[in-house]
């Protein structure tokens, strides 16, 4: 059994508890002090973050967290019409880009997103996604095996990003989103950064 199953979450080097896999490398120790679960407002900001979590989509966030800089300036920093614009020959520098990782349907995917976005009504992505933030009050998981993967939310979630053309957005992703963005707290009951979230 590991410490994360044990206690709930791990003892860093810097005298920390936190999430088992927010002390696993100094990138995730970073991110997960500074950036998981802490709010995310505005539609770039928003639209970033539903590009990159398509963009993981079978595989680790390690590699796309480490990339995330090569992302934004393959996709002109994730602004939402400069990517709706992108065109054929776009797709085809971005295929030869080793600064991101380089998938034909998630590059389309992406651009689809863009002009997806551009179409919301009034209110945009952040209204849209913040629609379908979880339950405050929600009890802290404990452990790991206590964070689920899918929740009736972000099925209702992916369900509406669909209904509005975006693309790479099942419940799965959407649910990691949510965790990334602070619509919900999924940092364990016994982790440093616990509530810490502003609100």
């Amino acid at each position: 059994m590991s410490a994360a199953e044990v206690t709930g979450a791990v003892l860093g080097a810097d005298g920390l508890r936190r999430c088992g896999w927010g002390d696993s490398s100094d990138d995730y120790r970073v991110y997960h002090d500074t950036e998981w679960g802490r709010p995310v407002h505005g539609d770039q900001a928003l639209f970033e973050r539903i590009s990159l979590e398509a963009f993981q989509s079978g595989l680790s966030w390690i590699t796309i967290l480490r990339r995330r800089e090569g992302f934004r300036a393959a996709f002109a920093g994730f602004e939402i019409a400069k990517v709706a614009a992108y065109g054929p020959e776009d797709a085809e520098r971005l295929l030869q880009d080793e600064g991101i990782i380089r998938n034909r349907a998630k590059i389309a995917a992406t651009v689809a997103n863009a002009k997806a976005a551009l179409e919301l009504p009034e209110g945009g992505l952040d209204e849209l996604v913040w629609r379908f933030a979880g339950d405050p009050a929600r009890p802290a998981p404990r452990t790991l095996g206590e964070v689920p993967a899918v929740t009736p939310e972000s099925t209702a979630l992916a369900k509406e990003l669909k209904k509005h053309g975006f693309r790479f957005v099942g419940p799965t992703t959407a649910y990691a989103l949510m965790q990334a963005c602070g619509l919900v707290d999924d940092h364990l009951a016994d982790c440093h950064a616990r509530g810490q979230r502003p609100r």
